[in-house]
């Protein structure tokens, strides 16, 4: 049972606190594991080997291949990561509102059962959040990128500004200091526990990163005007086009596919899409009386339908 278990029974945030691991998995369609990264994997274990043998088991954590590795050989297990929340933390400040909108990374493998991929799929739409199917490793690289690069980023322009002022003090900050800084020193444990688990990408980035500020630096040092342009140019456009990468809406296609009662099969339509750029905005599947087969209705959006019907036909798979 959690440490503000019973601050959440009296505010009414959760129906019920229980003190053992069996009893709270007693009758659970999906299991979210919620736990520190350090504790991720121990814990996800514990709950597979727990679990109902017809629940699916899914997680919140930020790094997916040491957990989606734990639990390689269990059909049941979805990894997931909703870029959602802030730096504060506790039960005062739980939102309902907070997944609305976000986008919810889901992380199946070749061997994920479809009908518990189908059943988290939902279980995200339900509450409010966008999931979207990626590879493991894809996943990974991608925080490190736009997640774990920036905290530590955040980290060396505050130390490096405290440096540099010495013991003077400025009685306002830039609105480019606080922009730039805002996650800076967020939850300490949590954060450096995050910067380890996905070590391998993240020392890759700041080797990137690294490397980007040495040619910013000689082309300051050289005068270089017509460099410094082209590259704050640059900066400007590839910023638009990333942050408007997320964007979705709009008029949704429908898709039904016919396919084998095999495990995975549904992954691997899945990470088959999002390999095309094309993400699954809902699913279901419909089993055939007799399980051998059956048919899977995914919605894409319109512009993007005739490009997921070529991907599935070389897949295997065509569309009815």
């Amino acid at each position: 049972m959690g440490p503000e278990a019973d601050q959440a029974l009296e505010l009414e945030l959760i129906d019920e606190a229980c003190p053992e691991l069996e009893a709270s998995l007693l009758g659970a369609d999906v299991v979210v594991v919620a736990v520190p990264a350090d504790r991720l994997v121990a814990v996800t274990e514990q709950v597979l080997s727990a679990a109902p043998p017809d629940c699916a088991v899914t997680d919140v954590g930020s790094i997916k291949r040491p957990v989606v590795d734990a639990a390689a050989l269990d059909q049941r297990f979805v990894g997931g990561h909703p870029l959602a929340g802030s730096a504060n933390s506790g039960v005062m400040n739980a939102r309902e509102e907070l997944f609305d909108e976000a986008t919810w990374y889901l992380t199946p493998t070749e061997i994920t059962s479809g009908v518990m991929l189908e059943r988290v799929h939902n279980l995200i739409s339900a509450v409010g959040a966008k999931p979207t199917i990626v590879g493991v490793d894809d996943h990974d690289r991608m925080m490190a990128a736009v997640s774990q690069l920036p905290h530590v980023l955040a980290n060396v322009l505050v130390l490096q500004a405290d440096a540099a002022l010495e013991e003077r003090t400025i009685p306002v900050t830039g609105p480019s200091f606080r922009d730039a800084t805002r996650v800076a020193g967020a939850n300490p444990e949590m954060w450096a526990s995050i910067y380890l688990a996905n070590q391998a990408a993240l020392v890759e980035e700041l080797d990137g990163a690294i490397e980007r500020l040495a040619e910013a630096r000689a082309a300051i040092s050289r005068d270089d005007s017509a460099w410094l342009t082209e590259w704050q140019r640059l900066a400007a456009e590839r910023r638009e086009r990333l942050t408007e990468a997320g964007l979705s809406g709009g008029v949704l296609a429908e898709l039904r596919v016919p396919v084998p009662n095999r495990p995975g099969v549904l992954a691997q339509i899945a990470l088959g899409l999002c390999e095309a750029d094309i993400n699954i905005v809902d699913m279901a599947l419909s089993p055939s009386p007799d399980g051998q087969e059956g048919v899977v209705a995914l919605w894409v959006a319109e512009g993007s339908a005739a490009a997921a019907s070529e991907c599935l036909a070389q897949l295997g798979l065509p569309v009815l």
